[in-house]
């Protein structure tokens, strides 16, 4: 059995793998579940409340998602309760989107780089948990918001992208890229 690894490091704008479509996970294996515990803790220690496979510099279709019940606004913190925290999603996907939301969101990969956000206000999405088996939930609000966030990430796409007009950000971006990029050679 592989021993845990523990926080993992984090991967910031300017590394491609950001920029890379994930492989579908062909099994949930012993590995990959310890790999996603592994993520829960980074994504804990760096006060998030998604993390996806890229940002620590893999390609599997996973991510990890927990939102406090306190974080939630108090008209879907009752609804999104039937949704059960920590979300681990192997090859997770959104089968519709409803309604819009904008708030300011940011990235663990992005670190104090926010922007206004316009993405749906309710989502019904699907994935495989870690024991295997086929779930499907609808969320609300900021939940909605990560599992939209997460799995753009699995699609190659960050926070960004939805983003019309970066000029408010693009000195933090082009820094924190040329950061990343000195640290990449």
């Amino acid at each position: 059995m592989a021993k845990r690894i523990g926080p993992l490091e984090m991967r910031h704008w300017g590394d491609p793998v950001l920029l890379q479509p994930c492989r579908p996970v062909e099994a949930v294996t012993d590995e990959l579940r310890r790999l996603a515990l592994d993520m829960l803790e980074t994504m804990y220690n760096a006060n998030g409340v998604g993390l996806a496979a890229p940002q620590i510099g893999r390609n599997e279709r996973l991510c990890v998602i927990d939102v406090p019940e306190d974080a939630e606004k108090e008209e879907y913190a009752e609804i999104n309760a039937a949704v059960p925290m920590p979300l681990v999603m192997f090859n997770p996907e959104i089968l519709s989107r409803e309604g819009l939301q904008t708030d300011e969101e940011g990235c663990l990969s992005f670190p104090s780089i926010h922007a206004p956000v316009t993405r749906a206000n309710k989502v019904s999405f699907t994935f495989v948990d870690a024991v295997g088996e086929r779930q499907t939930f609808t969320a609300y609000g900021l939940l909605a918001r990560a599992v939209q966030h997460e799995l753009e990430h699995l699609e190659g796409k960050v926070f960004i992208d939805n983003i019309a007009d970066k000029t408010p950000i693009a000195a933090k971006l082009a820094k924190l890229e040329a950061k990343t990029k000195r640290k990449l050679q």
